[in-house]
């Protein structure tokens, strides 16, 4: 039996936290402590005792609940193990069972707000940030992870369902963690679209697609809103439907002194046709110098996406200029067919059609000497490519798979680890996409890996340290079911990326913006820190200390950084920024 022992206040703004204590009594007795930056609804009846944190709504309804923990507690009694179909919105569930002591924590359907579990003895932590609960934890719980700092390097950041804690855990986007009152652990995903295909007209379904973005616009859209505008298709959409229901709406951009980073222009553009009331900030690299070492420790574990002071300049400007809720355009690309990688990998993937009596004696004269002349070359690389399969092939660019392990990563480190982690983590998802089609099941990867375990935290971490809410209409459950009855060959047609969501909106998003390639916050780190004396000092102090870790070869490390200096600053900057944030990271933990 689970009783509530005691909960605190409702916090009065996202930015406080929210903590509830319950103990199981009976034969597994044990304590659970709940600690919460979002919002937090706590309902009980006989059967079950549950906590909604974020915001919750039924599917096909508006947001606006005013106990959404005790609607989840109704549709539990009424839906049963059918629940997860009926709900929708930007959420996590921790239920607990009075009947059997179980713990089931869930997540939204693409996980965009976080849930740990970590545990010592009799004492379960549920938190949607580490950062609550370190203070708490003993110090053998809070004992690095060494395949979750391998998975670091090589994502650039720690997918779920690792932590950088050995006792902690997280939880993947779509899913039900069930702790049963034994102990054991179960992993559920709730969400797998079926991908059942409209037959619908083209005509017809881009109408459907006006209207379910709109829609989802509209239900995000609160008092003292403002919209992200980078330029893009996914900003420039979100911030025309927000002015087409609030004239005037604001719209901020970063802006960078940097060729090849600055897209203002592009951002203008949409910010004139649709008349918002716009803000440009110029990035300066003082402001990095500034806040480059906070930024780092904030996250909840190490964090090396390059882009997160954009995210974060931006959401600070927006919050001193009255701002309390920011729309964000995240998801676009990755359920309409945007990512250039996506038309790169279906050329490769047209090799898997060639008959075999084609392929072998193909490949057999690509490997004699006559496979070394340039045209021939060219056919060889490219039948060497489309061997390896998907999703492997997409990361045969990453550092790991670029320099000799042994010559980057000490003995016992590499001894400590599973190299073969990551790649096998986004096998085992891309296989779970209920859809054969490869871009299809592409996206769905980057559901997880792209979105829940990198561009959301990016964009929510640094909104919260600026002190702002942030939304993502884009990805509302209506939008990504959608996306799914759109056929891959109508959302990617041949390499024109993102040709159905351009042709929706041609006409409403200006042309300009429409034929634009994508880009984004981009943060030109590898230039500003060679031309900053202070970030340099950042940087060099942070890799000294580095080197005396157990993790990186220190040869390595001096290799990496003189490389980048010699000349490579786009390259090497990324790979310096990785291991610097690390180091940064583990410098804020004292540790």
């Amino acid at each position: 039996m689970w009783k509530l022992e005691s909960s605190s206040e409702p916090a009065q703004n996202h930015t406080a936290s929210q903590r509830i204590e319950v103990t199981r009594t009976g034969d597994k007795a044990c304590k659970l402590t709940l600690v919460a930056e979002h919002g937090l609804s706590v309902a009980e009846n006989d059967q079950h005792l549950v906590c909604v944190l974020g915001r919750l709504r039924p599917y096909n309804q508006d947001y606006g609940l005013k106990q959404p923990a005790q609607w989840l507690l109704e549709c539990l009694a009424e839906k049963g193990a059918d629940f997860y179909a009926e709900i929708a919105g930007f959420f996590a569930l921790v239920i607990l069972d009075k009947q059997t002591g179980a713990l089931r924590l869930v997540t939204d359907h693409v996980g965009s707000v976080p849930v740990y579990l970590a545990q010592h003895a009799e004492q379960y932590w549920v938190t949607d940030s580490l950062k609550l609960i370190e203070p708490e934890l003993e110090d053998e719980s809070l004992e690095l992870n060494p395949q979750a700092l391998f998975n670091y390097c090589f994502y650039h950041c720690i997918p779920a369902s690792r932590s950088i804690y050995r006792s902690a855990q997280k939880l993947k986007p779509g899913t039900e963690l069930c702790v049963q009152a034994s102990g054991e652990m179960q992993e559920s995903n709730l969400y797998q679209p079926a991908y059942n295909y409209s037959d619908q007209s083209t005509e017809a379904l881009m109408a459907q697609c006006r209207e379910v973005i709109e829609l989802a616009v509209k239900r995000n859209i609160a008092p003292k809103s403002a919209a992200f505008l980078s330029g893009g298709l996914d900003s420039s959409t979100v911030a025309g439907m927000f002015a087409k229901h609030q004239p005037g709406a604001p719209t901020i951009s970063i802006g960078f002194d940097a060729k090849g980073y600055d897209e203002t222009e592009y951002a203008k553009i949409t910010a004139e046709k649709f008349k918002t009331n716009h803000q440009v900030h110029y990035l300066q690299p003082q402001e990095i110098v500034d806040n480059f070492v906070e930024v780092a420790g904030y996250y909840d574990e190490p964090f090396g996406n390059s882009s997160a002071m954009a995210a974060y300049i931006c959401a600070k400007v927006a919050k001193e200029s009255g701002t309390e809720v920011m729309l964000a355009g995240d998801g676009g690309d990755e359920l309409f067919g945007g990512n250039e990688r996506y038309a790169k990998q279906k050329v490769f993937e047209a090799y898997s059609q060639v008959p075999g009596v084609v392929q072998k004696p193909l490949e057999m004269l690509l490997n004699t000497p006559l496979g070394k002349l340039p045209v021939l070359k060219k056919g060889l690389s490219y039948v060497d490519q489309a061997n390896i399969p998907l999703p492997d092939r997409m990361d045969t660019y990453n550092f790991l798979n670029r320099f000799d392990l042994k010559t980057m990563f000490r003995e016992d480190f590499l001894a400590s680890i599973d190299t073969e982690e990551p790649a096998k983590a986004k096998r085992d998802r891309y296989q779970q996409c209920r859809c054969d089609d490869a871009v299809e099941q592409m996206m769905y990867l980057d559901w997880k890996f792209t979105l829940a375990d990198n561009d959301l935290v990016k964009v929510s971490r640094m909104c919260r340290k600026a002190g702002v809410e942030v939304r993502y209409p884009l990805l509302e459950k209506e939008v990504v079911d959608f996306s799914c009855t759109v056929p891959a060959s109508v959302k990617l047609p041949g390499n024109r990326l993102r040709d159905f969501y351009k042709n929706t909106f041609r006409g409403f998003l200006a042309d300009e913006t429409l034929s634009k390639s994508k880009h984004g916050f981009g943060l030109p780190f590898g230039v500003w820190m060679k031309e900053q004396p202070t970030l340099q000092k950042i940087t060099n102090d942070s890799l000294k200390r580095l080197r005396e870790r157990q993790i990186f070869r220190p040869e390595f490390i001096d290799t990496a950084l003189s490389t980048y200096q010699s000349g490579h600053a786009n390259y090497y900057g990324e790979l310096i920024w990785i291991m610097v944030v690390l180091e940064l990271w583990l410098t804020s933990r004292g540790l």
